[in-house]
């Protein structure tokens, strides 16, 4: 499955690919190199820790440019007041009697402790190009849906803000 990204998505990793390759692997090789000079491998935990920060750096690396080249890249076609990507929606769920607010973000900013949904999960699909006043349906499970009625929606500065890190 690719993931989907926007083009300020792809543009923040390749950002964190080039500091990662240009100022951290030199300073961990570095590291590596002065640790190793200390004597017995077997026996010299900070060689130890600076082989294994190294070695994640290579591996966050090696990470972000295979998301970026199996990225399928998305636009934001929705109007002002549609549901879509970087916009922030007030959902009132009838079943619960309850009302939340989501923003609906690229798979690489999810982090629904703090309310940034994906656009390719239940809710993120259900909620594309509606509208203020719509009545959706989000399907969970292949047994189970409920319905949400859409309060508010409205451009959202977290979704831009919310960091890649969470990968």
């Amino acid at each position: 499955m690719n993931n989907e990204l926007t083009r300020k998505d792809i543009e923040e990793m390749q950002a964190e690919i080039d500091r990662r390759k240009l100022v951290e692997r030199p300073k961990l090789l570095e590291e590596v190199k002065e640790t190793r000079a200390q004597g017995d491998l077997s026996e010299n935990f900070e060689y130890h820790v600076a082989k294994r920060a190294k070695n994640q750096n290579e591996s966050r690396i090696r990470f972000l440019e295979r998301m970026i080249k199996t990225a399928k890249i998305i636009e934001d076609d929705t109007a002002e007041n549609e549901a879509g990507i970087n916009k922030k929606v007030t959902l009132y769920i009838p079943e619960d009697d309850v009302e939340e607010v989501y923003t609906i973000v690229s798979t690489m900013r999810q982090n629904s402790l703090k309310g940034l949904i994906s656009v390719e999960s239940p809710l993120g699909k259900a909620l594309q190009h509606h509208k203020t006043g719509d009545t959706i349906t989000v399907k969970v499970k292949a047994n189970y849906s409920y319905q949400a009625v859409i309060r508010k929606v409205e451009d959202s500065e977290e979704a831009e803000s919310a960091s890649l890190r969470n990968y």
